[in-house]
């Protein structure tokens, strides 16, 4: 699925009241019909980066309703390739995307096909962004990212680079109060590792080998679903804010798995005002074929449209 490579770009001051009344939608598509629907304002990107990628609307396999959606990624790129990347990412429509700082709601369900990769590689099945304007500088990383290797989930926060603190030198771990991650000076951002399985043994968790106290995660007691159970539903708070006030929750299946708090995306010069969703399969070049199916994707201003539970949301709060 070849097209032209299309770049994001900064959102114009015109349309800044459109945004904000973006904000206040609530978006729903349960991939029942043949296409996307228009009240849930998602597309598929057609561009070179996605001519890996395949979209299948089918019924054989779904959490709900009539059908979801399948997404599939196949080998492409050509081995060893540093840049390259294989996709079948859903975004939200551009008129549709909500302000920067303004806290958002979304839901998704996510399924792996077998077979499920186990090898330790760069996998992302979703992810949150700032817009990026023609003036900025650089490749942006996710602010949020859920990503996937060595068979197991993980879920990671990004921000502007700030000096590390210390590991300690008895346990190896980062102080109390603070949390892993991957210092990229070089880039001018860092990686803060949120949610881990236990006894993690992927290459990628030995990138995070800093520590700052910059972001603040609160374990809720739960940990993310094993991908081979079947159906993930997730409902997560979307606020960045590289100023400090960002806010993130993430829920899994209805248990509360973490609160992440603090200094969350991006602030560089030449970014655009508003945040977006896209999610699919997203690699480095692989050999095989690699598919995910999505179901029940909601957007909303409000908790309980989205998790369901207005007990649990009352607790969350600001």
């Amino acid at each position: 699925m070849a097209g032209l490579v299309l770049a994001l770009a900064l959102v114009p001051a015109s349309a800044s009241a459109q945004a904000g009344d973006a904000a206040a939608q609530v978006l729903r598509d349960g991939f029942d019909a043949p296409g996307f629907a228009e009240a849930g304002g998602l597309y598929y990107r057609e561009n070179d980066e996605q001519a890996a990628g395949t979209v299948e609307f089918q019924s054989e396999v779904r959490r709900s309703g009539a059908g979801a959606l399948k997404l599939t990624v196949r080998s492409l790129c050509p081995a060893g390739h540093p840049t390259c990347s294989e996709r079948a990412e859903i975004w939200e429509k551009t008129p549709l995307r909500v302000p920067y700082d303004t806290p958002v709601w979304y839901g998704f369900a996510v399924r792996f096909a077998d077979p499920i990769p186990t090898d330790d590689h760069r996998y992302l099945i979703a992810q949150w962004k700032r817009e990026i304007g023609p003036g900025a500088q650089g490749d942006f990383s996710p602010y949020l990212g859920f990503r996937f290797s060595g068979g197991r989930l993980y879920v990671t926060v990004e921000t502007n680079h700030h000096p590390g603190l210390p590991v300690s030198p008895r346990s190896g771990s980062c102080p109390v109060g603070a949390v892993p991650v991957w210092l990229r000076p070089e880039t001018n951002q860092m990686r803060a590792l949120v949610v881990r399985p236990k006894d993690w043994a992927s290459a990628d968790a030995e990138r995070f080998t800093g520590c700052t106290d910059k972001i603040t995660v609160i374990d809720r007691g739960n940990e993310l679903p094993d991908v081979a159970g079947g159906w993930i539903h997730f409902a997560v708070l979307s606020k960045p804010g590289p100023d400090g006030t960002g806010h993130i929750e993430i829920f899994a299946n209805g248990r509360w798995i973490v609160t992440v708090k603090g200094m969350i995306g991006h602030a560089d010069a030449g970014l655009g005002g508003n945040q977006y969703f896209k999610f699919g399969p997203y690699r480095d070049g692989a050999p095989d074929v690699w598919t995910l199916y999505y179901d029940d994707f909601v957007r909303s201003p409000t908790c309980e449209d989205v998790l369901g539970r207005a007990g649990q949301c009352r607790m969350i709060g600001d």
